[in-house]
């Protein structure tokens, strides 16, 4: 069983899957531990090393998603390659910092090694109002977090949600606008009611 989560900044990912993997027992994912040597750079100037760091971070998930699928083992993963190439990629060309011809050579790419993984059995879409998100990163605290613009969450908001409406496997929208499953037991009870009803549509007839 692979659970795949993606949303926003902010949206509460991490806390679902650390959540959902205590629960249910599957491994929890929080990505590629190789830390990606074009980071740095991307920060210090990211219209030169954009497609630098992009290409280097769909290696490296391609790397760590093959060698988890490998292992046969039930795990759910805090972000999917989905969000790098139909969300921040996209994202990255609008703000200028990444050109069309590197854009269009990262989606071939993408698609290429994608298609020879399994797509996950279950994606969930943590979804969130702006506003919401705000919340949510003040609470945690992350000090560098502080400094993303109001304009850059909705941007990437507006694409998550064009990119859920169009996606053609299993997907479970989490609204963290009406369930706050981090500090609400009921609304976690709620979100693992849904996913328990999912599981059984899928795997319910098995013998």
């Amino acid at each position: 069983m692979q659970i795949a989560i993606s949303g926003n900044i902010g949206a509460g990912k991490t806390e679902l899957t650390k959540l959902l993997s205590k629960h249910y027992g599957y491994r929890a994912v929080f990505g590629p531990s190789e830390e990606n040597p074009y980071l740095n750079s991307f920060y210090e100037e990211m219209r030169r090393w954009s497609f630098n760091m992009i290409v280097h971070s769909l290696y490296a998930n391609i790397k760590q998603l093959s060698e988890l699928n490998a292992t046969g083992e039930s795990f759910i993963r805090d972000r999917s390659l989905y969000d790098d190439a139909c969300i921040f990629a996209p994202n990255l060309h609008d703000m200028g910092l990444l050109t069309t011809r590197d854009l269009d050579t990262y989606t071939r790419l993408f698609e290429l090694t994608y298609s020879l993984l399994p797509k996950p059995d279950l994606l969930i879409y943590v979804r969130g109002d702006v506003p919401t998100l705000i919340r949510h990163i003040q609470r945690r605290g992350r000090e560098y977090e502080s400094r993303i613009r109001l304009d850059y969450l909705t941007n990437l908001n507006n694409r998550y949600e064009n990119w859920a409406a169009n996606y053609d496997g299993k997907m479970l929208v989490v609204d963290t606008d009406e369930l706050d499953f981090v500090e609400n037991r009921e609304d976690l009870g709620a979100v693992i009611n849904k996913i328990d009803a999912i599981f059984n549509s899928l795997f319910g007839n098995e013998d």
